[in-house]
């Protein structure tokens, strides 16, 4: 295990982070395109665009007849409706919730509905823009009867803005899209704009989660992260993002990542 002095020149900076986030010391395996020894240095310090734009698919497969007629009935129910202005307090969005917490692309909702059955008193704003995941949630929240779930059908970062400042208590942004190419960096989630717009809506004190299996994008995030004024990693030894959450159910993504041999990562940063 690294001592203290290398994990602080890491947590700086100083050490390519990349070497260190996800490697299987078990094992002795790496993250595919990551190898021991490897002394290039890669550049995680810029930002090319302003404003995130929407990238990737929005529909698959072919709803099934229930999926497509909860689309009819239970989502116009429990959707968010962007044009009206949101609630003061997002409270009132749910029946005697004590918190609200938000899921940026939830994929097959499974973390989503784990969430929200184990937490009945929270309340919970689940954000997709792909048809087919969207589905999925709608088939579980209806099987389940869960009334603490709201869901935007959309663009996340048309959701985050129409959010009011400091009402999550928690976001979590699980396995998004790495985008592995380095010309594609820029539409990866985190970045140091959007990072700002995500403390806006955290309380003091809230908690931003990311997972990924992808050590590069591991060490873009961090980068970020560190360099924020709105963010604190609060880690302070490496099990505490080698190891899951304790309240995490898993999603079917990472089921996958770890048949493939690829070891997850999950980090927790405190808005200041």
């Amino acid at each position: 295990m690294p001592g203290l002095s290398f994990w602080l020149a890491v947590m700086a900076g100083l050490v390519p982070a990349i070497h260190v986030l996800l490697k299987d010391t078990k094992r002795k395996t790496w993250m595919p395109g990551i190898k021991p020894g490897m002394t290039g240095t890669m550049s995680y310090d810029r930002d090319d665009i302003p404003q995130r734009a929407f990238f990737g698919r929005r529909k698959g497969h072919p709803l099934k007849p229930r999926q497509q007629a909860l689309f009819d009935t239970l989502l116009p129910r429990i959707a968010l409706d962007l044009a009206q202005p949101a609630p003061a307090d997002l409270r009132a969005l749910f029946h005697d919730a004590d918190d609200v917490r938000l899921e940026i692309g939830f994929g097959g909702a499974e973390h989503l509905i784990a969430q929200a059955q184990a937490r009945p008193r929270s309340g919970f704003i689940g954000s997709d823009a792909f048809i087919n995941g969207v589905a999925k949630a709608l088939a579980a929240i209806d099987e389940h009867k869960l009334g603490n779930i709201r869901l935007y059908f959309g663009d996340a970062s048309e959701l985050i803005d129409w959010l009011p400042d400091g009402a999550l208590s928690r976001i979590d942004l699980l396995y998004p899209d790495p985008w592995p190419k380095r010309r594609h960096w820029k539409r990866r989630f985190i970045q140091d704009e959007m990072l700002t717009r995500l403390a806006r809506i955290l309380k003091s004190g809230g908690e931003l989660r990311f997972a990924t299996d992808i050590a590069d994008y591991a060490a873009y995030a961090l980068a970020r992260v560190l360099r924020s004024k709105d963010f604190v990693w609060t880690a302070e030894c490496a099990d505490d993002w080698r190891k899951a959450w304790p309240d995490f159910a898993g999603t079917r993504y990472e089921a996958k990542a770890k048949r493939e041999g690829r070891v997850p990562g999950y980090f927790s940063f405190r808005k200041i």
